[in-house]
């Protein structure tokens, strides 16, 4: 018998990966996708990749008895909103991907969805809170040193997004003629991902007191991530990377490689793939993802799985680019 999913906010980039996801997934059945926006409308008009995989169409119904688990994909702030003015049965099986109950400060009943650091916890859950894009990213760069108690000096990240981390709405540095051939950063210093990094660095190391510096740039491309962080480290390289192989040994997707890795090796998969590499004192650490499935939906299926038993890459064994 197949797991029964509801999705909530069905029209952005994010609900039309999971929609790809879970349609191709064995053990999944989706009851309803909701869009106040394109009620009525076919989901494949509206997320176009989608012709000839389905024939759902969006609605304006909620309905919370006969499925399994709920996933939102609404609008950060939202989530939070939804919670308070629905009753929801304690059966309910929650993914949230929006901000709304990340931090420690507000998660309530929500495990952090990072299942490279929080699996058992996940396991166990029943409401989750999916990590943000950049988060992801940049976590599973450092936590082997956090975990490891070697955040010791100031870390220096700089991460590079394409334009679907934006969102699916066009916004003046987003839309095709301004992004192409273009590039910029924002919020340096200041993301609001920073708050989620710093408290699961804080989980492995404690006593960690060093700065975090992070500039988040906007890149002429349309998904992935690519951080390059450094800081110092008194380890000899093998050393680290032998740390990072037992501190990634039992994990689906995160995979660490000797050769300098590019973007397209990670686009399209719910991969995040490391290379570590020593100048002198300082360890360059790179981590790719793509944005739109290890930083979005495929980490959501990829909590899912874990929820309910399942193998953890059910649904998520996806091909690359291939060059």
């Amino acid at each position: 018998m197949k797991l029964k999913v509801g999705i909530i906010g069905g029209a952005g980039y994010t609900a039309g990966e999971l929609i790809r996801l879970l349609i191709n997934h064995s053990n999944v059945e989706i009851s309803f996708v909701h869009s106040t926006s394109n009620t009525g409308n076919r989901i494949a008009d509206v997320h176009e990749g989608l012709i000839g995989e389905t024939d759902l169409i969006f609605s304006d119904m909620l309905s919370f008895t006969g499925i399994d688990a709920l996933f939102l994909c609404s609008a950060h702030g939202d989530s939070r909103k939804f919670m308070e003015t629905h009753l929801l049965p304690d059966s309910l099986k929650i993914i949230d991907l929006a901000t709304d109950f990340r931090h420690k400060d507000t998660a309530g009943e929500f495990v952090y969805g990072l299942p490279e650091m929080n699996k058992a916890a996940i396991q166990a859950a029943s409401r989750v809170a999916n990590p943000g894009c950049f988060a992801t990213a940049v976590q599973l760069a450092l936590l082997p040193l956090a975990e490891n108690h070697l955040l010791k000096d100031e870390i220096h990240v700089n991460a590079i997004t394409g334009s679907t981390g934006a969102g699916v709405k066009p916004g003046a540095t987003t839309h095709f003629s301004w992004r192409a051939d273009n590039i910029s950063i924002y919020k340096p210093f200041e993301h609001q991902h920073l708050q989620e990094i710093k408290e699961s660095l804080l989980q492995l190391q404690p006593d960690w007191t060093s700065p975090l510096n992070f500039i988040p740039v906007r890149g002429n491309f349309t998904r992935g991530i690519f951080v390059s962080a450094y800081t110092n480290c008194d380890l000899p390289e093998e050393e680290i990377k032998k740390l990072y192989s037992d501190f990634y040994h039992d994990a689906a997707f995160t995979f660490i490689t000797d050769n300098n890795p590019d973007l397209k090796q990670a686009t399209n998969t719910n991969k995040c793939i490391l290379y570590l590499e020593k100048h002198e004192n300082k360890l360059l650490i790179i981590s790719v993802i793509d944005n739109l499935l290890k930083g979005a939906s495929g980490q959501a299926v990829q909590n899912f799985n874990l929820m309910f038993g399942l193998d953890e890459t059910a649904g998520l064994k996806l091909k690359g680019n291939g060059f």
